[in-house]
């Protein structure tokens, strides 16, 4: 018999050390034109995306309804008008905002962003990036 976190199991006792469910969506790749430089801001380039979203995913194991989760594709979607939207100096705004919104979905609980990007100025570099935790409050 499983055991899920918050439920008892048989015996009567509550289930101990249980995580968080988490769905996670990984490598979004989007074009932006974002930078503290004037020139990053001309051009368009390439901004690496990973969102990690809490949530409690039991109904939507049991259910297998859509109705009973996160939807990806909101995800996915405020994670792309965010970047591909108006220009930011810093990643930590954009992580922000990305965070800020999806915490308005429903079912989301927290939500961690990590952005990076390759700045042509700070060549060689394999990313420069920032990574934000949120819940909601």
């Amino acid at each position: 018999m499983p055991v899920y976190c918050g439920r008892r199991n048989r015996l009567g006792s509550s289930a101990h050390n249980c995580g968080v469910d988490r769905i996670v969506l990984e490598g979004m790749s989007f074009q932006g034109r974002h930078g503290v430089r004037p020139a990053e801001r001309e051009q368009p380039q390439e901004f690496k995306v990973d969102v990690e979203v809490d949530s409690d995913l039991s109904a939507a194991g049991n259910s297998d309804r859509i109705e009973d989760t996160v939807d990806y594709r909101q995800v996915r979607a405020i994670t792309k008008e965010v970047i591909e939207g108006e220009s930011q100096k810093l990643l930590e705004t954009l992580a922000a905002r990305i965070a800020d919104r999806v915490l308005q979905l429903p079912r989301v609980g927290g939500v961690s962003v990590r952005i990076s990007k390759r700045p042509e100025s700070m060549q060689p570099i394999v990313a420069a990036a920032v990574r934000i935790n949120r819940t909601r409050a």
